[in-house]
């Protein structure tokens, strides 16, 4: 469900006051400890937890969408914050003794646990919390379970002390990126967007791909994949370029089902599209151990697959239906619309730099976020300049003094926004930029929110999964059923990560299936990076396949259509994303894993050429409508590619070129008797 279903839906401008300054307090907590690290990890991730407590019990109501009864929602919300000054205040006895709770030790940890399931249930419904109930049961209990799934057995204090105390339970690794790199990005898209980015990228699609067959489906397309670059998360790019994307294909001829499934597979695509993809990536570079860039590299080219096949799948339908696009001159100026806003795309691009020039996830995002916040006050007292010249030794001036930061670091940086927020409050027009900064740091609060609360609660599975060792039983049955067959496996895997993905988001649907399927996948030859984003994919895919498929029902409002038909075109138009994770356990190439130029191009031939095909088999057309034994030979062209059996490869592409020749020879045919008769 969007924000808007769930209780932080309303303007930030409309927010009671009281919600307005607790969620400006935590950005500014967040920011001052990413910038100054004041407090231990611990504390930060405790008062994370506390401020998201908070937020959720003063917004979400118990039950229904009203706003709920203030009094029991602040006696909640500061129980979870004393919760976070406990951990505080008792930080250093409870490192001594780690492992001996005494009775008010007991109760904050119970109290804690309490208010997370209770915030995880009215923020995103039942199916999680009661997913993680049956594991936190499983701790308690599982001493009487029969067989393989029985444990040693756990005291109550036991567990609370695995879940509320230390570092692998609420606190645990979810929650500490969640705390730090996610928070910081979710900020950095929340500034951008405030200031224009998404018109900037609407504008700019709108120029190049509005005018062109099927324009208004091809500008949804790559205007999603543009603002996955800042976002990151598939719903909430659903309901923002959806809102000027689907009323535009619909008006041009599109049916509103399929419309809705092309935002919504496009915008879920935005959470494996490099460089800053979802918050899953972060999680996955500190679950694994690896360096953010790693993952981005991984995901490179399957992002630039699956965006192509959307596109084309989207080509296809209008030819097709012969949907045409906009009249040329109804379509803005591409280059106009970036030389209008280019310096918002300073940030972005040296942010993409220092994350691949390997520069910790914590610092790219504590820079770029600096940089918007100055980009965003510092346009604002250029337009006040009168002239060019003036305006460029602002520029200049500027960068010098944000230069200072690389030898008396991010003080410095912190100074010149204080001089730009002093000089924009005396300035005609900068109060109203202040107070776009002011509500883009309120508004990235509300973003991470559903996040971090999800963060949290998954926190109940690491810890029991971690106590009682039950990862490596699962791990075994998938191990025993994979001996003789890798593709069992994996499927197994994708229905497991499909069947979790109907109930609760991708974040911690990846944390579930990484902790219990992937380790299986990599004992059985699946290189570690390929093995944790096949999960990740599934993850993503659950999200647009029946019954639930929630960016299918975000979509569903704006399309005026059910969700259920949004998801069945989106399946179709997202063939690509079911296709590929197969492919690259079977060649890891495919996700860069290999040193051979030649290996990577192969593959990439491979994978274009059988995901092409399969979206002339799924859309039914090419040149001309398909014949039923054509649809055949296609789909078996396909899958011979995916496939990675001896011979597979030559038999794919001998009768992908069956496929075509023949068809390109039956369509002339057809033309010439059409231009006769």
């Amino acid at each position: 469900m969007s924000d808007s279903e769930q209780g932080l839906g309303a303007k930030t401008s409309d927010w009671p006051k009281a919600l307005f300054y607790t969620a400006l307090v935590f950005s500014i907590f967040q920011i001052i400890t990413a910038a100054f690290h004041p407090v231990s990890t611990q504390v930060l991730r405790a008062t994370h937890v506390g401020f998201l407590l908070l937020i959720v019990f003063l917004s979400y109501p118990a039950v229904g969408k009203s706003r709920p009864w203030q009094p029991l929602g602040w006696v909640l919300g500061l129980a979870g914050m004393a919760t976070a000054a406990y951990q505080w205040f008792f930080e250093a006895d409870l490192i001594q003794r780690s492992g001996e709770l005494t009775d008010a030790d007991m109760v904050i940890g119970v109290v804690l646990i309490v208010l997370v399931f209770e915030a995880a249930r009215r923020v995103m419904g039942w199916a999680l919390p009661i997913i993680c109930c049956i594991f936190l049961a499983y701790g308690l209990f599982g001493q009487y379970l029969p067989g393989d799934l029985m444990h040693r057995g756990y005291g109550v204090d036991q567990i609370i002390n695995q879940l509320s105390f230390g570092t692998e339970g609420l606190y645990g690794t979810p929650t500490y990126v969640s705390a730090t790199y996610i928070f910081l990005f979710i900020l950095f898209g929340a500034f951008l967007e405030q200031a224009g980015m998404i018109r900037l990228f609407t504008d700019f699609a709108m120029g190049l791909f509005g005018h062109k067959l099927g324009g208004p489906a091809k500008v949804a397309v790559v205007s999603s994949a543009m603002m996955g670059t800042i976002t990151g998360s598939g719903v909430a790019n659903v309901v923002t370029t959806g809102q000027f994307t689907i009323p535009l294909m619909k008006r041009f001829g599109y049916r509103p089902a399929f419309a809705g499934g092309v935002e919504a597979t496009s915008s879920m695509g935005s959470q494996i599209m490099p460089p800053i993809m979802g918050a899953v990536a972060f999680i996955m570079a500190e679950t694994i151990n690896v360096p953010f860039i790693e993952i981005a590299k991984a995901a490179l080219i399957p992002a630039l697959l699956y965006f192509s096949s959307v596109f084309w799948m989207v080509h296809l339908e209008a030819k097709r239906a012969n949907l045409c696009g906009l009249p040329k001159d109804q379509c803005p100026d591409p280059w106009a619309a970036v030389k209008e806003r280019w310096y918002l795309l300073i940030p972005l691009f040296i942010l993409i730099y220092l994350l691949f020039s390997g520069r910790t996830p914590l610092f790219s995002g504590m820079v770029g976020l600096a940089l918007t916040s100055i980009v965003i006050l510092g346009s604002a007292i250029v337009l006040r300049l009168p002239s060019n010249a003036m305006r460029f030794a602002f520029w200049i001036a500027l960068g010098v003094l944000c230069a200072g930061f690389f030898q008396m670091g991010i003080a410095v940086v912190f100074g010149v926004i204080a001089l730009l927020v002093a000089v924009c409050w005396f300035i005609k027009g900068g109060k109203d930029t202040l107070t776009i900064c002011l509500h883009a740091l309120v508004d990235g609060a509300r973003h991470a929110v559903p996040v971090g609360i999800a963060c949290a609660l998954v926190g109940v599975i690491i810890g029991i999964v971690s106590l009682t060792g039950i990862a490596s039983t699962f791990a075994s049955y998938i191990l025993a059923v994979g001996q003789d067959n890798l593709f069992l496996s994996l499927v197994l895997t994708m229905l497991t990560c499909m069947v979790l993905g109907m109930g609760i988001p991708s974040i911690p649907n990846y944390i579930i299936t990484s902790s219990i399927a992937a380790p299986a996948l990599l004992d059985l030859g699946v290189p570690l990076i390929v093995s944790h984003m096949f999960v990740f994919y599934f993850g993503i895919m659950a999200d647009l396949t029946p019954p639930v498929a929630l960016a299918c029902f975000a979509a569903a409002p704006i399309a005026k259509e059910s969700g259920l038909k949004i998801s069945l075109w989106a399946i179709r138009i997202a063939i690509a994303g079911f296709v590929i994770p197969f492919m690259a356990v079977y060649d890891p190439a495919l996700m860069l894993q290999s040193d051979s130029w030649l290996a990577i191009g192969f593959v990439m031939l491979k994978a274009t050429v059988g995901i092409g095909i399969w979206g002339v088999i799924f859309t039914g057309f090419l040149l001309q409508k398909l014949y039923w034994w054509e649809r055949v030979i296609g789909f078996l062209a396909g899958a011979s590619l995916i496939l990675a059996t001896p011979l597979s490869d030559e038999i794919g592409f001998g009768l992908a070129l069956l496929f075509i020749v023949q068809h390109s020879l039956r369509a002339r045919k057809l033309k010439r008797l059409a231009e006769q008769g």
